[in-house]
């Protein structure tokens, strides 16, 4: 839809993880280099907790795709499973073939045969789980069964758990205390830094322009403070609210998006205080207006030209 008007290649703010759009603030790059050096060193189980929509799958993302030509990496996104599925889940991450039903027992001596191998040809195998504060209870074991593989100097398997705030409670319970005490580095990450919200929405603008002729400064400064106002610095809010004042900017034919556009689009978006006047019966009242063809409303990322 606004492409073409802003001479975008791609929808700049997309809510789908990319580490294409990967922003290196300062809370994600500190994580990301605690992370790399952990596991540089050989660290066995590490743990990152971050709030809801601050950007964790695209971080363990950028993590795999940094490690890539360094070791073998496997990544499970949904750990909601039981002991034995967990364990064929990864072992199917590292390219075992598992017997119907699994069983435990021969996926662990399978799993620890896999990475006797690749330790002996120098490679190391780091598995990231991410929405770690899924993991059942019960499952946990798994995961400790997990950390048990190792050789006398070193770890065979290196687990980063990534997820919300739940993970500290769930990990916290006394039944799996012995997991907690595994965890050797543990990081946060939290909304942007306050005053780097301008600086996000431009590096965004500018991987998905076009061409170098593109302008990068759509959103006046006023509408960048309503923006990290509106968005608290949570990522995923503000790529939500960005994409909305673009598609209202592009509605009235401008390529400067105002603070009022941050305000119509704020009242319709959950997460921000809401009001009677939304941004949708606005922009119906617009193409009642003005007559273009129909436009259906999209979320994030959805967006074509």
């Amino acid at each position: 839809m606004y492409l073409g008007h802003f001479s975008l290649r791609e929808a700049p703010f997309s809510i789908t993880p990319d580490t294409d759009f990967y922003f290196a603030h300062e809370g994600a790059q500190s994580a990301l280099n605690t992370l790399l050096v952990a596991l540089r060193s050989g660290e066995g189980f590490l743990k990152v907790v971050g709030e809801l929509g601050c950007g964790k799958t695209v971080l363990c993302r950028q993590l795999l795709k940094t490690l890539q030509d360094e070791c073998v990496t496997a990544y499970i996104p949904n750990p909601d499973m039981g002991p034995d599925d967990l364990l064929a889940a990864l072992a199917l991450e590292l390219g075992l073939s598992v017997s119907q039903p699994p069983h435990r027992h021969q996926i662990l001596a399978d799993i620890a045969q896999c990475l006797l191998t690749h330790a002996a040809h120098n490679r190391r195998v780091v598995v990231c789980i991410d929405e770690a504060q899924a993991i059942p209870v019960r499952t946990v074991e798994s995961l400790r069964l997990l950390s048990n593989l190792e050789t006398e100097k070193r770890k065979l398997l290196q687990l980063v758990l990534l997820g919300q705030p739940d993970l500290d409670s769930k990990l916290a319970r006394p039944e799996i205390r012995q997991l907690l005490q595994r965890i050797t580095f543990s990081e946060y990450l939290g909304p942007l830094a306050q005053g780097s919200e301008g600086d996000y929405l431009r590096h965004r603008l500018a991987r998905a322009a076009r061409d170098e002729s593109t302008d990068l400064d759509v959103f006046t400064p006023a509408a960048v403070r309503a923006l990290a106002k509106a968005s608290g610095g949570v990522p995923r809010l503000l790529n939500i609210l960005a994409h909305k004042c673009l598609m209202l900017a592009y509605g009235e034919g401008v390529h400067r998006v105002s603070a009022q556009h941050v305000k119509w689009v704020a009242r319709d978006t959950p997460g921000v205080p809401s009001a009677a006047w939304t941004w949708r019966a606005w922009w119906a009242g617009l193409w009642g207006r003005r007559p273009r063809a129909a436009v259906s409303t999209r979320t994030a990322g959805e967006v074509d030209e």
